[in-house]
């Protein structure tokens, strides 16, 4: 990975809309890596001192809070989903897709 995968990860990050959410996964297809998605998750867990990353509306493919245990508290992430109307049962989003953001191809 180049130095700057992290720094790639982030401006993607910043565009997803508040309400919506997108997937490791679909971070990585759009940064053309498409078989990085861990990576991208080291990236998100790694962000969490950096201010104006919104790490809480990245999940994983199925929309479980899988980078929960990464934020302070015990249900930091949920807490941060719900106040933008992102309901969440056990660890996973509701009405998955509806809330499903694509970030765009580079």
């Amino acid at each position: 990975m180049e130095p700057n995968f992290f720094e790639r990860v982030y401006a993607i990050a910043r565009q997803i809309p508040e309400g919506k959410v997108t997937s490791y996964g679909a971070i990585a297809k759009a940064l053309g890596t498409a078989r990085s998605a861990r990576m991208v998750g080291w990236a998100m867990n790694a962000s969490h001192n950096i201010e104006d990353i919104p790490a809480h509306r990245v999940v994983n493919r199925t929309g479980l809070l899988s980078g929960k245990h990464h934020f302070e508290g015990t249900n930091l992430m949920q807490q941060l989903l719900e106040s933008e109307g992102i309901k969440v049962i056990d660890n996973q989003i509701v009405d998955f897709e509806k809330h499903f953001w694509t970030p765009e191809v580079e």
